[in-house]
């Protein structure tokens, strides 16, 4: 059917477009050949508000009917029926005006034309998004101005409701969520995952009920009436193809194909970033507090330290730009999904990141501070050495102490050392370049060569980091 023909026929005088309150949208138009003649108004929108505008309807011949209650009862089941087999049902009716005096859209006394139900498949690979993202700790919460049948049906298939599940708290109407007490909706908020019949108003007051309850909260949308909830949710999402411009420009994160699996490689990289920021802080905080112990210790007991400025920037330059380098760009792996998502209230560093970092600035604090002291007797040697050789082990220990940072919680941290070239190659030029710190700019770096024997202590010392490390780890934090 070619629509421009039966447009040019008719001459349109008002138009209401779809509102999501009212989920109908319709016109009022007029055939041009009839100059001066009849009006028709025809709206179309949800089954069941059309069918409550209507008095009549059309039946299998062509004939005008009343509809008494049995009819309208019959026709609500009809779309519960197609409701519950996740078809969206959508209803048109009309009337028509004898004379040309009326300009208002009738909303009353329709004649029914009939119901349509769509079928809006899940997209290949939803329900495994949807588990992934549970699995992950991810609550998640379906908010749709479909009726509650086939919101029912769709959370179903997509895996969001379980067939089994007490459906009585789980699935609400929005006018039901907005009538409830400030207290009601707190307390029923966690139980609700899914709210049919929503107008904008009802995902923003849910976004607002679940900060208030500590959560943080991710929202997608694509439309307009979407802005205000993007908005206030922690992070936006909306969609780069059918979403809206101030859709788009209200959200944080814009996903390209429209496809819901893609929130989980968004979870998965967000945890990733969050935990090689972790590791980060984790082995800057353990070079931080051996340096800062180590040279003050030595300074009150000599008034000299064994760290040299030159000796210090360089062990930053390992820190600071080596070492994100080297940590921040691990990337995200399957067991980052497996963990519970980190409330807004958890701290930072936590408990098992100071129990890392607290053995391994203590071992390093003990060694260097053993080498301060007694290093001139058990490697007899001089000052001048004696320094090098706390320098070169000090850097080493962090070396070693980089491949600890690379598992928080794990015991073997070599797991998947092999697809990151770069942390590899990282280690690779730290290492060429302490070597010529130390053999080649001997009055650069205030430094003296070492022999074989000397190089292998101070790998032997520093290496073993990595055993400290796995017991460490047998700990509970």
């Amino acid at each position: 059917m070619n629509l421009d023909d039966p447009k040019q026929n008719y001459e349109l005088i008002q138009v209401e477009a779809f509102n999501s309150e009212k989920k109908r949208s319709g016109v009022l138009i007029r055939r041009k050949s009839e100059n001066g003649g009849a009006t028709q108004v025809h709206w179309k929108g949800a089954a069941e508000m059309i069918l409550a505008m209507c008095s009549q309807y059309y039946d299998r011949s062509g004939a005008v009917k009343a509809i008494d209650e049995e009819e309208r009862v019959e026709m609500g089941k009809i779309i519960e029926d197609m409701a519950a087999k996740s078809l969206r049902c959508i209803a048109f009716a009309h009337t028509k005006y004898p004379i040309d005096n009326e300009r208002v859209l009738q909303e009353s006394g329709l004649i029914l034309l009939g119901l349509v139900g769509l079928k809006d498949p899940c997209r290949p690979g939803v329900r495994t998004a949807v588990e992934a993202c549970i699995n992950a700790g991810v609550n998640i919460k379906m908010i749709t101005g479909d009726n509650i049948f086939t919101a029912k049906a769709i959370a179903t298939e997509c895996g969001i409701l379980q067939p089994n599940e007490d459906m009585s708290e789980a699935v609400i109407e929005g006018v039901q969520f907005r009538n409830y007490s400030p207290e009601e909706r707190m307390a029923k908020i966690n139980k609700i995952c899914v709210m049919a019949r929503s107008s904008p108003f009802d995902k923003l007051l849910m976004v607002q009920c679940l900060k208030q309850n500590g959560h943080v909260v991710a929202v997608t949308g694509d439309g307009t009436n979407d802005a205000p909830a993007l908005k206030e949710a922690d992070i936006g999402l909306s969609m780069g193809i059918q979403g809206t411009e101030v859709a788009k420009e209200s959200s944080d994160i814009i996903i390209l194909d429209d496809n819901f699996t893609s929130v989980v490689t968004v979870l998965r990289w967000g945890r990733c970033v969050f935990n090689n920021i972790q590791k980060f802080i984790q082995f800057q905080l353990t070079v931080n507090i051996a340096a800062l112990v180590i040279n003050f210790i030595a300074a009150i007991s000599s008034g000299e330290v064994p760290l040299t400025a030159v000796q210090l920037l360089w062990v930053n330059l390992i820190m600071d730009t080596f070492g994100a380098l080297a940590l921040a760009t691990e990337r995200p792996t399957n067991d980052l999904m497996t963990k519970p998502p980190v409330g807004r209230s958890k701290p930072l560093i936590s408990n098992i990141m100071w129990r890392n970092l607290i053995a391994q600035a203590l071992y390093q604090v003990a060694v260097l501070l053993t080498l301060q002291f007694r290093g001139k007797l058990i490697f007899d040697v001089d000052e001048k050495v004696k320094n090098t050789l706390i320098f070169n082990t000090f850097v080493l220990c962090q070396v070693f102490n980089e491949f600890n940072a690379r598992k928080l919680e794990k015991k073997n941290i070599f797991q998947g050392i092999h697809k990151n070239k770069l942390f590899l190659g990282i280690i690779a030029i730290t290492i060429i370049l302490q070597v010529v710190m130390v053999e080649f700019l001997k009055r650069f770096a205030n430094t003296q060569r070492l022999n074989w024997g000397q190089w292998g202590t101070c790998i032997g010392i520093a290496a073993l980091s990595w055993p400290l490390g796995w017991l460490v780890k047998w700990i509970p934090a």
